[in-house]
Parts: structure tokens; C-alpha cells; sequence
């Protein structure tokens, strides 16, 4: 967004949880129409001085997402993905917003079977804690949008990968696996397909609806790119020039859904959206920055990147705009 409209002014908020890194945005940081705000979304008041600035769009990107973690924490999932948005909603409608993102996942719809594809007028059936908290997250946007006519839009998009993906992922977490030469774990039989979407592409999606979504409609944003987890790891092994004896079979994961696909030809025909990036040559690409940035996965791994916030932002964080 800062590249694509470098006047706008753009407030980041975070709470920093385990997976927030502000490394990543080490580029813009001294940005001047760039501002951090360690800021947790359920937290009414703090919200409140946030929107009294002055906002026009909401994106909500905030989430817990990490399926794992939902089994075995639903009600953190809960607090962010559900009552979050309702704080960020209730701050929308009283500050106007002139338009509220939401950026949801094609996982509220279940799973699918052999054949077939999730459109905007599939039945939400989440089955995840997960995936039933965003789901509830979505509706509860759907009710500002019919209750009280905020101007809203909802993209439900497929597997996100490339750079800067927290290495809890399937894809960041096998290349830094493999790089190790660790066991790789592969749930139940491998056979489980997602349908790649690479970040940028999610990214210029998401801005096309910022800007031209038809107010009140959902769009779904998908790659195009279904691949088994077992295809995933294999490629990456043979990119890496790593051993399939690395791969370890492990049980599989409590209500795995089977396969997730996503038709996008709605925001294809309505805002002209096409990904640019080909999973062959983006897994290419993806796989090639984490070799390039070893340091930077370490890190995480070590838990030292979590010093960072602290050294370079200190008390401040904690400070509203």
C-alpha cells in the first residue's frame, strides 16, 4: 500500500502476540505517513483514541489463524476474531467509515469434496474453532453493513504464502525444517489439498476491493493453485536437494478438512483481478527468500526477534497517536 499510494497516510495496528514481528517492517518505519500502534483490537477505549484520529478505511487483517492453536485454545480465537471485530465495528459506525475490509478465509465454508469449488453463495460451515470464529466474525460485519448500513466488504481468500510468513505455516515451516535437516511432519496421509494464493497477489486483491467493491459483497480471492501437502513438501525437498526421508508421518490433525478450493470469478469479472504469480515459480521465489534470509527465521526460532520491539520502540509502544 505504501508503494501503490504513497500519499496515504497508514496506521499499523498490532498487538504483538507471538507472531507479531516488527522486523518486517523495518523499510518503512521512519516512514512519515507510516505509524505503529501496539494496540489490542478487544480493547474498546484504546481503539476509541485510535479512530478519534481520524480513519476512513478499516482493513481488518487482525486474527489468530493458526488452526493447532485453536484446538487447543478456542477461546483465544474468540476474544480477537469475534469480539475484536465487534470492537473495530462499533468504532467504524460511530467514527464513519467510508469503507470496513474484512479479511476472512475460505476456511468458513468447510471443506470440499473431490469436485467442485467454494463461490460467495456457499453455506458457511466452518469446522474449526478456528474457522467458526471467523466465521462469526463475518456475519457479525454482514449485521453492521444490514443493521446500522455500514459500508462494508468481506474477501475470503485461499492459503497465503511467500515472504515473511511466520514459520508455523506449512511452507515456511518445512523449508526451515529442511534447511535443518529436522523431521518433517506430514499430517495423516499427505493427501489434503489447499489452493495456493501468493501474498502480493492477496495484497493487489485486497486493494482493488478498498477501492472499488461494490459495498455489501463478498468476494472470494483464490489462486488457482490446488496442491496436495504431500506435493508441497516434495517440492520443496527437491528445490532444497533435501531427502525424502526427511518427511514423518504423523497423526493427523483433529477435523482436518479435506480440500479447499476457491472460484474468484466474481471479483475477476467485476474488478479485473488476476493473480500474477504461478505456483511454480512463486514457490521458486519463496523458497529462494527464506534461503536468503536464514537470519531472519532464526530469529523467530530463537525467540530473539522479540527483542527487537522492545529496542527499537521501548516504552513507546504501549503509547496511543
Amino acid at each position: 500500500m505504501m508503494q501503490q499510494h504513497p500519499n496515504y497516510q497508514i496506521i499499523n495496528v498490532d498487538s504483538l502476540t507471538y507472531a507479531g514481528n516488527l522486523e518486517n517492517l523495518k523499510s518503512i518505519e521512519n516512514n512519515p505517513n507510516y505509524t505503529f500502534s501496539k494496540t489490542d483490537i478487544t480493547d474498546a477505549q484504546a481503539v476509541d483514541t485510535l479512530f478519534r484520529q481520524g480513519v476512513d478505511v478499516v482493513v481488518n487483517f487482525a486474527a489468530e489463524s493458526h488452526v493447532d492453536r485453536s484446538i487447543l485454545e478456542p477461546e483465544v480465537f474468540v476474544k480477537t476474531n469475534v469480539l475484536g471485530t465487534q470492537v473495530l465495528l462499533d468504532a467504524a459506525k460511530k467514527y464513519g467509515v467510508t469503507k470496513f475490509v474484512q479479511v476472512s478465509t475460505d476456511e468458513v465454508y468447510g471443506t470440499l469434496g473431490e469436485t467442485g469449488l467454494f463461490t460467495e453463495e456457499t453455506p458457511l460451515t466452518p469446522n474449526s474453532p478456528y474457522s467458526a470464529s471467523k466465521a462469526g466474525g463475518d456475519l457479525l460485519v454482514r449485521a453492521y453493513h444490514e443493521t446500522f448500513g455500514l459500508p462494508i466488504n468481506i474477501t475470503r481468500c485461499s492459503n497465503n504464502y511467500g515472504p515473511y510468513q511466520f514459520p508455523e505455516k506449512l511452507i515456511p515451516l518445512i523449508i526451515s525444517r529442511a534447511l535443518s535437516d529436522q523431521a518433517l511432519p506430514i499430517y495423516g496421509d499427505g493427501l489434503n489439498i489447499r489452493d495456493w494464493l501468493y501474498v502480493e497477489d492477496h495484497c493487489s486483491a485486497i486493494d482493488l476491493v478498498i477501492h472499488q467493491g461494490r459495498i455489501g459483497e463478498v468476494y472470494n480471492i483464490g489462486g488457482n493453485n490446488e496442491r496436495t501437502n504431500l506435493h508441497i513438501v516434495k517440492t520443496i525437498l527437491q528445490e532444497l536437494n533435501k531427502p525424502e526421508a526427511l518427511m514423518t508421518y504423523v497423526k493427523d490433525r483433529l477435523g482436518h478438512d479435506r480440500r479447499y478450493g476457491i472460484d474468484p470469478t466474481k471479483i475477476t469479472q467485476e474488478l479485473g483481478w488476476k493473480p500474477k504469480h504461478h505456483f511454480e515459480t512463486g514457490i521458486k521465489e519463496t523458497i529462494q527468500w527464506y534461503l536468503n534470509n536464514k537470519e531472519w527465521w532464526s530469529r523467530i526460532q530463537s525467540g530473539e526477534y522479540q527483542d527487537y520491539s522492545t529496542k527499537q520502540y521501548g516504552d513507546r509502544l504501549g503509547d496511543s497517536l
